[in-house]
């Protein structure tokens, strides 16, 4: 008598397990369709690439102190030039980098414009090296400038990884129907490096040799 209370009773429990795991299987084919895992995967790849981009970056700004304490042994280097490098760099680290910032246009476009500045700082630094012969026959020097050269061609490998990445993940957050799932999950388009910005850091650096104890400035080419 007891078996016959407890099969119907075990036979509505299997038919709710069967539903369950029925409701999980559509919800699962809806979420690959509608790009929901495709969200999750992109979202990694823009927080892995941004890691890299923010460990170049602090690689750079480690480097400096360095580069800086050796070029002030040169007896009369141009002073001015130290003092962009060093206040661009106390900028570029006092901007908290978090994963977050990514997810914010107007911080993330105040970090880029200080990177930026730093990159055009260093470009300055480097060319009026050239008017030192000391300092260009200095190894130590010249090693820190390998590393430095390196560490710049690693930022710029991280940073098209980046915006790489970035693009891929703002494709998935505006095409149809994925939209759809970005609006309800609030996967909202992420920032990048913009081209403004890139040609501000392509931009060679203005430099006047025309000072007390260096080198004259050089005739213009014609």
């Amino acid at each position: 008598m007891n078996d016959s209370h407890t099969l119907p009773a075990r036979g509505a429990r299997g038919w709710s397990r069967l539903a369950g795991a029925l409701v999980a299987l559509v919800f699962a084919a809806l979420a690959s369709g509608c790009g929901y895992n495709d969200f999750q995967r992109l979202d990694e790849q823009v927080k892995a690439s941004w890691s890299e981009v923010l460990n170049q970056y602090q690689r750079r700004a480690d480097l400096i102190p360095n580069i800086v304490n050796t070029v002030r042994g040169e007896a009369n280097f141009e002073q001015e030039t130290l003092t962009r490098v060093i206040e661009a760099r106390a900028k570029a680290t006092s901007i908290q980098a978090t994963p977050e910032l990514v997810n914010n246009p107007e911080a993330f476009a105040k970090f880029q414009a200080a990177q930026g500045e730093l990159t055009s700082a260093l470009s300055r630094l480097m060319v009026v090296v050239e008017q030192y012969p000391n300092l260009k026959a200095n190894q130590g020097f010249q090693d820190l400038r390998v590393q430095l050269e390196g560490t710049e061609n690693r930022i710029t490998v991280a940073r098209n990884r980046y915006i790489k990445a970035v693009a891929d993940y703002n494709v998935l957050a505006r095409q149809f129907p994925t939209n759809l799932t970005a609006m309800i999950f609030d996967y909202e388009v992420k920032p990048s490096f913009t081209v403004a910005n890139e040609a501000q850091i392509s931009t060679p650096p203005v430099v006047n040799f025309d000072k007390p104890g260096g080198a004259p400035a050089p005739a213009a080419s014609k």
